[in-house]
């Protein structure tokens, strides 16, 4: 029954992923929708996230021994086949990641690309193993392998570096002597790349077990900080060691120092909340986590803002959310600081949308 549950809450959240990251909204500044379904996005976060729940749930259903938990050793004893398959994913990433070889390959670029690109076919030159430039990496090959190129994302971000856009850190023109990569197609949130991503939802799994098997607060809080440490140093050393921090590769070393993070963040949270009883100042996060899947679809996939923007004056560039942007931008005399008090605007009327939400009972889940 509990994996039936599972099945279908993954299928539910990778629909729900593929509608909203598809390609069949198109978010601001594009009052237009739809997408050709010869060129739809298979992955994305909702995507990402369903396969990390699956993975995680499913180890939790199967492979968790139903022992008490009274001791640390006892704990170890429960989950260490969890730990084990983890350890195996990471393995398996890390071979793939620097153990196959990466051919030369090619692309299209579309006559209809934003900035005028000189568009037909071009060719990525790389013929080598353990790359892991933008280029020829092993997360790129298993991606065009199983979804062709036309299914990737077509917006990667080193489209932003200064290697590919005169506007870096925005999308621009391409700079002179460009490489030709630089309008290639790549996924962030790849098969290769969402299997390592999955080993966070594990870590996270472990901190739930934590809280569950262990009922006073210093233990929790000992154990937590503990663990945190110990995975922040481990991504640490694994970038000394070579492994880059990458978050569209989700390198090891990047899993490991973003889960670690986390881990201090929930630990320092968890003393202010339940231990010290200041909930006020984090209620609104509280609210948020309430409703965060419809915050993520109005908020993160530009639903709400797309809609706002319908309705302008004149053009489309009038409307409530660009000319409120642009105010901010004007007041701060800087377009960076004012686009980021948007950006802080936004979060705090997300907030307030997930209270009154919460006040009237409204609760939306899959």
């Amino acid at each position: 029954m509990a994996t039936k549950k599972v099945i279908l809450r993954t299928i539910k959240l990778f629909l729900l992923g593929l509608l909203l990251q598809g390609g069949y909204f198109h978010g601001r500044h594009d009052l237009t929708y739809g997408v050709d379904v010869s060129k739809i996005r298979w992955m994305g976060v909702l995507q990402r996230i369903s396969i990390g729940y699956l993975f995680a749930a499913m180890s939790e259903i199967w492979l968790v021994d139903s022992i008490m938990v009274d001791s640390p050793m006892a704990f170890v004893k429960k989950c260490y086949i969890q730990w084990m398959v983890a350890f195996l994913f990471c393995t398996f990433y890390m071979c793939l990641l620097y153990g196959l070889y990466v051919p030369d390959w090619e692309f299209e670029v579309p006559s209809t690309n934003l900035f005028g690109y000189e568009f037909g076919t071009k060719i990525v030159n790389c013929g080598v193993k353990g790359s892991l430039e933008p280029p020829c990496n092993a997360v790129g090959l298993i991606d065009r392998f199983f979804f062709g190129e036309h299914h990737l994302y077509q917006h990667p971000v080193y489209r932003r570096t200064k290697h590919c856009s005169v506007n870096s850190p925005d999308y621009g023109p391409l700079p002179p002597n460009s490489p030709g990569w630089c309008l290639a197609p790549f996924d962030p949130e790849g098969i290769l790349s969402s299997l390592m991503a999955a080993i966070t939802c594990f870590l996270g799994l472990q901190f739930g077990h934590i809280l569950v098997h262990f009922k006073g607060h210093m233990q929790r809080l000992c154990l937590w900080s503990v663990c945190s440490f110990i995975i922040l140093i481990t991504g640490y050393v694994f970038e000394l060691l070579g492994v880059p921090l990458c978050k569209p590769l989700y390198t090891l070393s990047y899993m490991c120092i973003t889960a670690g993070a986390s881990g201090l963040a929930l630990t320092i949270i968890f003393y202010i909340v339940d231990v010290k009883h200041f909930r006020k100042p984090t209620m609104i996060l509280q609210w948020m986590g309430m409703n965060a899947l419809i915050i993520y679809a109005l908020a993160a996939c530009d639903l709400f803002p797309a809609a706002i923007q319908g309705f302008y004056w004149g053009s489309p560039e009038n409307n409530l959310v660009d000319d409120t942007e642009s105010l901010f931008q004007v007041m701060l005399h800087s377009k960076k600081w004012g686009t980021l008090v948007f950006v802080i605007m936004e979060i705090l009327f997300w907030g307030l949308v997930a209270g009154f939400l919460h006040l009237k009972g409204i609760y939306v889940r899959l």
